[in-house]
């Protein structure tokens, strides 16, 4: 990565990450913190990004990070971001956020009912790739619907990695793999659709420049360097969509690669050479980060929130013991389910769902199957085991779709994500889906790409798919 370091922002579902890789690659250090999205009171299905909040959550993480990495002055080559797909943040002229929303909101139930019983959501989805669940054209309706005067006063639409880079920089760019997660991307020109902006009736002024990850945009403002502690100055960098870039991030380049990315949510993955829809709307179809490649993924909901529900409400004893041997507390957990047997004693954990697209439902969470006269056998270590077999089953459920739409049967796929850092959960998934598992070294895969993406900003290397293929 030639001289000097680089510092990835990931923002995911669960938490917001910054980490600082040094010239060879190897991460030097760390700042995170966890979050959620709440509801708000009389809306159903809302689940907002509290910008102001958030931002200083991220900001703490920065400055953590960097006082973790103890750099030398003017070491410190560049910045890239990284999010969640879906969720986005509407501001004013004056770059004042006025709107925003994390990528589980589904407040526009009604108005996704109204899409598709106008056809329009048919539509939507054979340009767009994407049904209209939790995409932007049902929130852009429903914004339009009950809250006309932000619906006046927008004036620039960010997903939340180009907040990122709005925030620390002034300006205002998306790329192809988080601008397609909004749904209003036509898949095939890798670029905003007029035709579906026209369907959600807003303004196509207001949505951001398409450009490749990879693509210096701006510096660090003076007020930026303020709240982060990044030096001014420093070049800030698009990078793009969390899972598309964990899949650079362990050389995932080429068509025809699995890969399951194990994170807040589990995306079962297939990258493709041309753009393939599926026309029974059960999978969604986004562009990757490279240019002339797309990913078609089904996805499981909720896989790893829930794990870390089960620890804050449950595994008190197990957060003691972690904190005495100085470990994770996942650790201490997944070693108590690996003295349970598959099946977890009959335990039973509802969480995920397969993911239908054009329906999305969700299971209601629940654990079945308890044996109230067997309390060793029904044990929390039962639950963390079958949090972890619901997860499998998903999986295994989204990689036959996978196969059948590819009309090629999985031999192997890849494992990462913060799910692919234990022991025990890889090796349930590989026994599920019945195919050899890789587990790349590199756990922090979208971060890792997102820090490629900073590189290539600043010139460190020419190629985003090379750099991956021999990191």
């Amino acid at each position: 990565m030639g001289n000097g370091c680089v510092m990835a922002i990931d923002i995911g579902t669960g938490s917001c990450r910054s980490i600082i890789f040094d010239e060879a690659g190897q991460q030097l250090s760390a700042g995170q913190r966890e979050w959620s999205h709440p509801e708000i009171p009389g809306i159903p299905g809302s689940h907002v990004f509290e910008t102001a909040r958030n931002w200083k959550l991220i900001c703490e993480g920065i400055r953590e990070a960097l006082s973790g990495a103890g750099l030398p002055k003017g070491s410190l080559r560049a910045v890239a971001t990284a999010s969640m797909r879906e969720g986005m943040v509407l501001s004013d002229a004056a770059d004042r956020e006025i709107w925003a929303c994390a990528n589980i909101d589904a407040r526009g139930i009604d108005e996704a009912a109204e899409l598709v019983r106008t056809g329009e959501a048919e539509r939507l989805f054979d340009t767009g790739g994407d049904w209209v669940s939790i995409t932007s054209a049902p929130r852009f309706r429903w914004i339009r619907r009950h809250q006309p005067e932000i619906a006046e006063r927008t004036a620039h639409v960010s997903m939340l990695s180009d907040w990122v880079v709005t925030r620390l920089s002034g300006e205002h760019v998306t790329d192809p793999s988080c601008g397609s997660s909004s749904g209003l991307f036509d898949l095939r020109t890798f670029d905003w659709s007029r035709e579906l902006i026209d369907i959600v009736g807003f303004d196509p002024g207001i949505f951001p420049p398409v450009v490749a990850p990879g693509t210096l945009v701006g510096r660090v403002t003076g007020r930026a360097a303020e709240e982060t502690g990044l030096p001014q100055g420093t070049p800030v960098v698009v990078g793009g969509a969390d899972t598309q870039l964990g899949l650079l991030g362990i050389g995932v380049t080429n068509p025809g690669l699995r890969t399951v990315v194990a994170g807040s949510f589990w995306q079962t993955t297939a990258v493709t050479d041309h753009c393939l829809i599926d026309r029974e709307r059960r999978l969604r179809t986004l562009c990757h980060v490279l240019p002339g490649l797309w990913m078609v993924e089904g996805i499981g909901t909720y896989c790893g929130i829930i794990m870390r529900w089960f620890r804050d409400a449950f595994c008190e004893p197990e957060k003691a013991e972690a904190l005495r041997r100085g470990v994770d507390p996942y650790v201490v957990m997944e070693e108590e389910a690996a003295r349970i047997p598959p099946g977890s004693n009959g335990v039973w954990g509802i969480f995920g769902d397969l993911l239908d697209a054009k329906r999305w439902l969700l299971a209601s969470p629940s654990f079945l199957g308890f044996n109230v006269e067997d309390p060793v056998g029904s044990s929390r270590a039962a639950c963390i085991r079958a949090v972890e077999e619901s997860a499998a089953y998903v999986t295994l459920g989204h990689m036959r779709i996978i196969d059948e739409l590819t009309g090629a049967a999985t031999t192997e796929a890849l494992f990462t994500g913060g799910s692919a850092k234990g022991s025990l959960w890889p090796q349930i998934a590989a026994d599920m889906l019945g195919v050899t598992l890789k587990i790349p070294l590199v756990k922090e895969s979208t971060a890792l790409a997102t820090a490629f993406c900073a590189g290539k900003g600043v010139g460190m290397y020419d190629d985003l798919a090379e750099v991956a293929l021999t990191a």
